[in-house]
């Protein structure tokens, strides 16, 4: 079977994370927790971690996490939001999955 490329783990996760609710709420919240306590109570990215959201994201994603955590569900828009910014940290999403089973969902894709 033809392997993996960077290329197509790359799309694949973009297109599961803008598409899919399940995959972008599971992703948030697994992203979230690499948020450090500071960050989390404050709602934005203060640690040059290399983990966690971006500055930029830190704010409304910390209070989408938030929400899911509390509420168990969000909005029509938020989820739109979600899923528009979701997409760019397939690479935190890629290093916290399980690169084979990624694989696999991938080459059954294909």
């Amino acid at each position: 079977m033809k392997k993996v490329t960077k290329k197509e783990q790359r799309e694949y996760l973009r297109q599961r994370l803008s598409t899919d609710r399940g995959w972008a709420k599971a992703a948030l919240l697994k992203i979230y927790e690499y948020q450090t306590e500071d960050e989390q109570r404050s709602e934005c990215t203060s640690d040059a971690n290399g983990v966690g959201f971006t500055g930029v994201d830190g704010h409304i994603l910390s209070s989408f996490s938030e929400q899911l955590i509390s509420r168990g569900t969000l909005s029509e828009r938020q989820m739109e939001i979600l899923m528009g910014k979701m997409k760019k940290y397939w690479k935190q999403v890629l290093s916290i999955s399980d690169v084979e089973k990624v694989n696999e969902l991938i080459i059954k894709s294909r």
